[in-house]
């Protein structure tokens, strides 16, 4: 009888053990985002870090026992550089540097971003459009024209910002549907908010176009409470600057993504379990509505009716109508005075039809997907 409650103490301490093990099992994974990415990533006018990444970030941490999810400030410069052409951040390239492990809310993009990045799946189908932002003349005309394949022009890359610079080689002109001329060249805004400087170059004659995402102005021009931008900068769009481009989707491979890691780190796989259960949930639709993305959220079982019409950034430039007073400049008639090529395709922007989307590991086929746009990087 000894030896049988003996037996039965061991069994209860084992068990004992064993749930000790599995509370202590909780990885603690650190991912940063700066304040300059409204509604992804920004702070409140209190100072605190706020966005859908963090929101996301956080409504994992609180259903998933194994991790926990530690958001921070962190500049993007630390996450993804220009320099070079592209490559990994300081800290991020950093193996030994344990203090960050991925970056919340940049776009999965094609080129130098995957060859150097792992990625996780995307939070959001919103495979963001680029385009080319040039500067207006007192008459309204732009000084480059949407028919250019900028041949002799110099180009302003936002440095550590998607669309990257070889994103040019692989978008079409909206306007010609051809490949860029290669005979352009390429500066780098670089600084704490990268796309000031990069407006500020715009402006100064430093450039002659901005290759950078087709609805930044508008984001920028808002200039929400606690904004961490020059929203002077950002004033006389479609009087002073316009977009000779738009709808560029090309660039990209998947939409806002929750962590751009080191390549190899293991991080996107920690991440993948979570984020598939969370995306299933009614928080994550609540988070959806809260910042205004449900239309371009993964629908789940708890989402109705709440597509939004894409703005006009998502529209290629042969689509747009009118002059360049909303910003958003349309085909030029050509010099013949022929109409504008009207066929330029749309790239990857699943606009319409059947489309193959990729949430975590699984493969889900939607019909007739509306193209929608929010505001990495």
């Amino acid at each position: 009888m000894a030896q049988t409650t003996s037996s039965v103490a061991l069994f209860y301490t084992l068990v004992a053990c064993l749930k000790v093990a599995t509370v202590t099992a909780v990885k603690t994974i650190t991912l940063g985002q700066d304040i300059d990415y409204p509604p992804y990533a920004f702070q409140t006018a209190d100072g605190e870090l706020a966005g859908f990444g963090k929101d996301f970030a956080d409504g994992m941490s609180a259903m998933c026992e194994d991790i926990d999810i530690k958001v921070v400030k962190e500049s993007w410069a630390n996450c993804w550089s220009s320099e070079g052409g592209g490559r990994l951040g300081a800290k991020l390239a950093n193996a030994s540097d344990t203090s960050l492990d991925g970056c919340m809310t940049y776009t999965h993009g094609q080129g130098v971003r995957d060859t150097f990045a792992d990625f996780t799946d995307a939070m959001l189908n919103d495979n963001k459009a680029a385009g080319l932002l040039t500067l207006l003349d007192s008459d309204g005309k732009p000084k480059v024209t949407g028919l250019s394949d900028l041949s002799g022009k110099t180009l302003i890359d936002v440095g550590g910002w998607a669309p990257t610079s070889d994103g040019l080689s692989i978008v079409t002109n909206k306007c010609t549907s051809e490949k860029y001329s290669p005979d352009y060249e390429v500066v780098v805004a670089n600084g704490d908010i990268a796309n000031d400087v990069a407006m500020q170059m715009l402006r100064d004659g430093e450039g002659d176009a901005i290759f950078i995402y087709a609805d930044q102005v508008e984001e920028y021009s808002a200039c929400p409470a606690g904004s961490t931008w020059n929203c002077t900068l950002w004033e006389g769009f479609g009087t002073e600057v316009a977009y000779v481009q738009t709808g560029q989707f090309g660039h990209a491979m998947n939409g806002t993504t929750l962590s751009l890691s080191r390549k190899g780190s293991g991080i996107r796989e920690l991440l993948r379990p979570c984020m598939q259960s969370f995306m299933l949930t009614k928080e994550y639709y609540d988070i959806c509505v809260k910042h205004d993305l449900a239309g371009v959220c993964y629908a789940n079982e708890f989402f109705g009716d709440d597509a939004t019409v894409g703005g006009k950034y998502d529209l290629p430039t042969n689509k747009q109508t009118g002059d360049c007073s909303d910003g958003y400049c349309p085909c030029p008639v050509t010099s013949d005075d022929s109409p504008p090529v009207a066929g330029a395709p749309l790239e990857t922007d699943p606009t319409s039809g059947s489309t193959t989307v990729l949430v975590g590991t699984s493969l889900l086929m939607t019909s007739s997907i509306m193209w929608l746009s929010a505001s990495l990087m």
